[in-house]
């Protein structure tokens, strides 16, 4: 089987693209990024001479090109994580959003359209979608959509196009909605790792509001499994919801982030929290997200295997151990690995 994999130098898509390869070595997986700000080949450095693995720089907005290399690699499936997903990002430049998550993902649908042998386009969204919820219930695939910011108007435009292929076109699709991923690889403008980072570095952490908005987070190496269920033994024209079952606030986050890293770098209680720092509200932005996964796990037996205690521990210890890549990915040098591993070629 060939597997085209979109987005595969981005955060979540690097441990889909490095599950795949290592896990089914008769795959061929061809990874397809535009190495934007939040592409990073060294994260796939370990992979990257393995016969199964390719890796091909391009733009999903580039249709022509994106035809062609369809045309020429002939792909059976297609896993689409090629996106702008940063809230902030779209509420500043919302026409990108809409050039690369709805215009690139019909350039997709129409290249897949193409092919002989094509099996699935499986499409990975976000809770967001949904909107927001109050104090109480969940979000499940019947939840009616109602985004909120332009970031999640293009996914959910996105979704509505992916499945509009399946009833018109009759392509074979699946779609997941996930809730907030965090651990290892993700790029520090993101909550999590920013506060990471800021924390190592003693700035600011900032929170917005009142740190009262409440997220579902889920670590994304049981996303990436759930990937790996959904992509071969979901059902075609599916939805499925994908969660952590970790709500927690804002607030809670950053001081859990705070408690542990006090004694892993040997400081006395309370002192990164003094680092906490409120800002104003962001435009739009939900008060809370919780993922009902019932359908996951009834239909393929996913649940979380960490908790957000053991994940949130797992992701410090990564990124303390992993400082360099920390620091190469804040002063923009990781973008050079490109040109230094791949255009010499």
């Amino acid at each position: 089987m060939k597997i085209i994999i979109t987005g595969g130098a981005g955060f979540i898509g690097t441990h889909v693209v490095k599950l795949f390869v290592k896990k089914y070595p008769n795959y061929s997986i061809y990874n397809l990024d535009a190495l934007t700000y939040a592409g990073n080949l060294e994260n796939l450095k370990d992979i990257e001479t393995y016969p199964n693995y390719h890796f091909i720089k391009a733009d999903i907005t580039d249709e022509q090109h994106i035809n062609s290399l369809f045309q020429e690699i002939q792909p059976n499936a297609v896993i689409h994580l090629a996106a702008e997903s940063h809230v902030d990002r779209s509420i500043m430049n919302p026409n990108q959003f809409v050039i690369t998550n709805v215009l690139g993902t019909i350039h997709l649908l129409n290249a897949s359209r193409k092919l002989n042998d094509f099996q699935v386009f499986y499409h990975i969204s976000t809770d967001e979608v949904y909107g927001s919820l109050g104090e109480t219930g969940y979000f499940t695939e019947k939840t009616p959509y109602d985004p909120r910011s332009p970031y999640s108007a293009s996914k959910a435009s996105s979704d509505h196009f992916v499945r509009s292929y399946y009833h018109t076109y009759h392509l074979p699709i699946k779609i997941s909605n996930c809730s907030n991923n965090y651990g290892p690889y993700q790029f520090p403008e993101k909550l999590i790792p920013l506060c990471i980072n800021n924390i190592l570095n003693e700035k600011p952490l900032p929170i917005y509001g009142k740190g009262e908005n409440v997220r579902d987070w889920l670590f994304v190496e049981d996303h990436s499994r759930a990937i790996d269920l959904i992509f071969h033994k979901g059902k075609i024209g599916e939805t499925y919801n994908i969660g952590g079952n970790s709500e927690k606030k804002n607030i809670e986050v950053v001081q859990t982030l705070c408690k542990i890293m006090n004694k892993k770098m040997n400081k006395p209680e309370g002192y990164y929290e003094k680092l906490i720092t409120f800002v104003k509200d962001r435009a739009g932005h939900d008060l809370r997200y919780a993922i009902d996964f019932t359908k996951l796990k009834t239909e393929l037996n996913w649940t979380p295997s960490v908790s957000f205690e053991e994940g949130i521990e797992k992701t410090i210890d990564w990124y303390l151990n992993n400082s360099d890549w920390l620091k190469s990915v804040t002063s923009g040098n990781y973008q050079k690995y490109y040109e230094e591993q791949y255009i010499k070629r």
